[in-house]
């Protein structure tokens, strides 16, 4: 008798510091019933899941395997023992054992959840979430289970209810950091920035040292356009890059620092986060030598989107005697128009949506890819990892990304004016010049032939309409307050945006309001369909670009449509992307270099109506015959560049810097 109460209170004590994270004191424990009574089953199998704990899972299974045997019925060993068979990669084995113990026990949260969380490590996310239902349905107020299926949701790309259900996690348990966390970035998916702002305090509440909270809460205040806290958090991100004490989004650091080696440091604290180390390369060093040279342009874009609006002429205008184009999509079908003509535009095109990066490689190496053309770089969606396995001889930065990515890609395609040789230092990728500018256009965009009238746009009938069509997230404090000296010192003139999400105009005209300036004057421009939004470009007058980040493919549709367009030429690539392209469409006059000088030209263009319609005029003249909106020569430039890469690895040179001869 006495036996069994020391055993009981042993058992008792074992548990208190088992649950609380105190494994070794349990394990002694375990051990102490263990030498009373060498046969207890319930020692044994928390020993098994210490085991598994601790990262023992060939011991932990021996135990629990054991264990199975001699009590068949017990639902949980064989819950356990399916955690560890899951732990050495038996998945199949795992979910049979996970089968066998909700068979004796249906009800058993525990096992559910593993099973769940196993189809979706499997990539069966549908499966998952009716797993996770079930469980729920036995314990609705189960956090895991919530967080899980919401996790499950966003990767389905159904945010608004993965945002549900991380509610529904937080209700049953206000401490989960991850589901605060996630409902964060899901709601920036969503544009829900003031929300997504709150969610991540509440997170920094729970662990304010997290890596991905600066960063978390950094984009949400970017989305909103929210300023009076811009520069707080600039010198916030710059002071935590500098001193490598957290990770940043790389596409977040860009608005705040336009320094190239701090970017470079952020972007290598990312990838080094993100992907794992010394993974082994797939392609070691043979020669292909194929007929055509087979390239893969991989992007989550690849439906209405600005990457795929530029590339689509591209894709189309390809030599197809010389090259073969695959599609290497990991991103949503959307249905659109834009989607139907990519797939009709590529040689192949590849969903790998549900697949796993290094199976994606390997489609790519047993596919013998000449060229990896990545289109992402870290934008939303990217997938650097497929890469980092180097699947292809060469391997490209291109279009997605204005910046350096990694050391697994070998160059980054830009041109003089964007991105000059002397920047080489930011990149690890070497820097190849295609000739008058990098970015693609396509002139098969079509403009809507019915111009709006002021009044159906939202504008005034009378006054000088300036306009800027980024982000919100291009926008800072600087940059603003040059807009609002323009508006004070021009009479009746307005400042027209883009309404990107319902944050943007409260905390805009909020600004405006303290800057002096009437809210009213400032017009957001609510989203419309590609060609009516190029339409109502005719309405605006001068479009005012922003810096360090330009406007990219923003700027392509104003010049498309017949906008100049005023730019201040920065530092780093993503703010001179605006001065190629004007420079390419025959204006470069428009192309400033302080921000005096580009506030001065904007106030004499608004003054001077004919000089500014000489400017549009050469600008509609030089549309059609500028290189600027010509496909087919664009498309032989950056195939020269591919085949002198190809030419280059098949001859044993190491990448090397270069430029496109026209």
């Amino acid at each position: 008798m006495g036996n069994a109460q020391e055993i009981e209170r042993m058992r008792a004590q074992a548990t208190l510091l088992h649950r609380a994270g105190k494994l070794g004191d349990a394990e002694r424990f375990y051990a102490g019933i263990l030498n009373l009574y060498g046969t207890d089953i319930e020692a044994l199998h928390m020993l098994g899941v210490l085991r598994l704990q601790q990262g023992r899972a060939q011991e932990a299974f021996a135990i629990l395997d054991g264990l199975a045997a001699r009590a068949p019925v017990h639902a949980e060993i064989r819950t356990h023992r399916g955690l560890v068979l899951q732990e050495l990669g038996r998945a199949q084995e795992a979910m049979d054992d996970f089968d066998a113990a909700l068979a004796l026990k249906p009800d058993n949260a525990m096992t559910l959840l593993y099973r769940a969380n196993l189809l979706m490590d499997a990539g069966l996310l549908p499966q998952a979430v009716e797993n996770y239902d079930r469980l729920l349905a036995y314990a609705p107020q189960n956090a895991e289970a919530w967080f899980r299926r919401g996790s499950a949701l966003w990767q389905l790309d159904r945010a608004r209810d993965a945002v549900d259900s991380y509610d529904q996690a937080l209700a049953a348990d206000p401490g989960h950091f991850r589901a605060s966390f996630n409902k964060g970035t899901a709601l920036l998916h969503l544009n829900r920035h003031a929300e997504a702002f709150a969610a991540f305090e509440h997170a920094r509440a729970l662990a304010p040292n997290h890596r991905y909270m600066l960063g978390g809460l950094a984009g949400a205040l970017l989305g909103q356009a929210e300023l009076a806290r811009w520069p707080a958090y600039q010198a916030q991100l710059t002071d935590a890059v500098g001193e490598h004490s957290t990770v940043i989004p790389p596409l977040t650091f860009l608005p705040f620092c336009d320094d190239g080696l701090l970017r470079r440091a952020c972007s290598d604290m990312f990838v080094a986060d993100r992907v794992p180390a010394g993974l082994a390369p797939l392609w070691t060093g043979e020669r292909y030598d194929h007929k055509r040279i087979r390239i893969a342009y991989l992007s989550a874009d690849f439906q209405q989107h600005a990457t795929a609006s530029l590339m689509a002429g591209l894709i189309a205008a390809h030599d197809r005697a010389r090259f073969e184009i695959t599609a290497i999509s990991f991103g949503p079908d959307d249905g659109s128009e834009m989607r139907a003509r990519l797939v009709a535009a590529f040689d192949h095109f590849e969903d790998v949506q549900g697949r796993s990066d290094a199976d994606v490689a390997r489609f790519l190496r047993d596919g013998a890819f000449d060229i990896a053309v990545d289109l992402k770089g870290h934008t939303e969606g990217a997938r650097p990892g497929i890469l980092a396995y180097r699947p292809c001889p060469v391997q490209v930065n291109f279009l997605g990304y204005p910046g350096t990515v990694a050391s697994w890609l070998d160059y980054v395609l830009g041109d003089a004016v964007a991105l000059p040789f002397a920047h080489q230092p930011f990149y690890h990728e070497k820097i190849v010049h295609l000739p008058h500018c990098y970015q693609p256009n396509d002139p098969a965009r079509a403009i809507a032939r019915a111009t709006p009238t002021r009044a159906q746009a939202g504008l005034p009938q009378q006054g000088f309409v300036f306009c800027c069509f980024n982000a919100p997230w291009k926008i800072n404090p600087t940059q603003f307050d040059l807009w609002m000296r323009l508006l004070a010192e021009i009479p009746g003139s307005v400042l027209w945006l883009l309404e990107a999400n319902a944050d943007m105009p409260r905390s805009l005209r909020s600004a405006a309001k303290a800057k002096g300036i009437d809210p009213a004057r400032l017009i957001f421009a609510p989203p419309l369909a590609p060609d009516a939004h190029l339409a109502r470009h005719r309405l605006a007058d001068l479009f005012l670009d922003t810096l360090p980040y330009n406007a990219h493919t923003t700027a392509s549709d104003a010049l498309w449509a017949g906008l100049p367009v005023l730019t201040q030429a920065g530092n780093q690539f993503d703010g001179r992307v605006a001065a190629s392209l004007l420079c390419a469409a025959g204006i470069a006059e428009l192309v400033t270099h302080s921000s005096a000088d580009h506030e001065a030209l904007a106030l004499a263009l608004a003054r001077d109506p004919q000089r500014l319609a000489a400017i549009r005029g050469r600008l509609a003249a030089n549309r059609d015959r500028s290189p600027l909106f010509d496909a087919a020569q664009y498309c032989r430039h950056i195939e020269a560049a591919y085949v002198r890469m190809v030419e280059m690895c098949r001859a044993g040179a190491m990448p090397e810097n270069f430029a496109v001869a026209e």
